[in-house]
């Protein structure tokens, strides 16, 4: 299992996640999507906070939240209409257990996982999920857009209250080493002056990589968007957005 970092699993940085990552377009485009396909039993894979996952519950669905982190299910179990979802704490193994015509990865999860190996074993996971013709919905950041370059003080602070008072925010890059971003998020708690850093690593898969993986496993690619209004992914793209599906 991927290692977890601070920022999934410190209680007071879980309680301020959806006040810095709010509810965005990328929402409203998984939410057409389920709809779309007609989804019946959906498995949100990296839930983290659940802000997603509540809100794919529908009358005809059985909804999956699948987070191997135990502070994030256990916020996620605190918010409104979290009784309708089944929430399980793991991580791509735990779909054998499952049945989905829809698995989704949201919040770039598709790049924590930093090691070939560990990607292709979580899309094996996917695929071998026990329904037929089903499909599997992420995104990525396009490493040709560097986003990193965004990622520094001047550029990402942020100040907002938070259940733990107020606080500021921001990233800082440590290292870029081909296609793994190494980076430090400062969380500092006003009143008390407390700071926490919490330091992640990403991996930026080129779209010819992704694309490969998937086939690779038995996907075939039905779409590849360059933004959440379904526009062709280009290679200026920010972001690569994946439809696939299985035979």
């Amino acid at each position: 299992m991927t290692q977890l970092d601070t920022h999934y699993t410190e209680p007071r940085l879980v309680d301020i996640y959806d006040i810095e990552n709010p509810r965005g377009i990328d929402t409203d485009f998984y939410l057409n999507l389920a709809n779309e396909v007609d989804a019946r039993q959906i498995v949100d894979l990296g839930c983290g906070t659940g802000l997603l996952t509540r809100e794919l519950v529908a009358p005809h669905r059985k909804v999956f939240g699948v987070d191997p982190s135990i502070a994030m299910l256990k916020f996620a179990k605190r918010q409104p209409d979290a009784e309708h979802v089944t929430w399980i704490e793991g991580d791509a193994k735990a779909l054998h257990s499952l049945e989905a015509d829809l698995v989704i990865m949201t919040g770039n999860v598709a790049q924590v996982f930093l090691e070939d190996a560990e990607w292709v074993a979580t899309l094996e996971s996917i695929h071998n999920v026990p329904e037929s013709g089903g499909h599997l919905a992420f995104e990525s950041r396009n490493p040709k857009a560097e986003a990193w370059k965004q990622w520094n003080r001047e550029d990402s602070y942020f100040q907002f209250d938070s259940p733990h008072g107020a606080m500021s925010t921001w990233v800082e890059i440590i290292e870029v080493n081909h296609n793994l971003v190494r980076f430090e998020g400062h969380n500092v708690f006003d009143e008390t002056g407390e700071v926490i850093i919490s330091e992640s690593t990403l991996r930026f898969r080129r779209y010819e990589e992704i694309s490969r993986s998937l086939i690779d496993t038995g996907f075939s690619i039905k779409d590849v968007y360059g933004d959440w209004h379904k526009s062709a992914f280009q290679d200026e793209s920010k972001r690569m957005i994946f439809v696939a599906m299985r035979p």
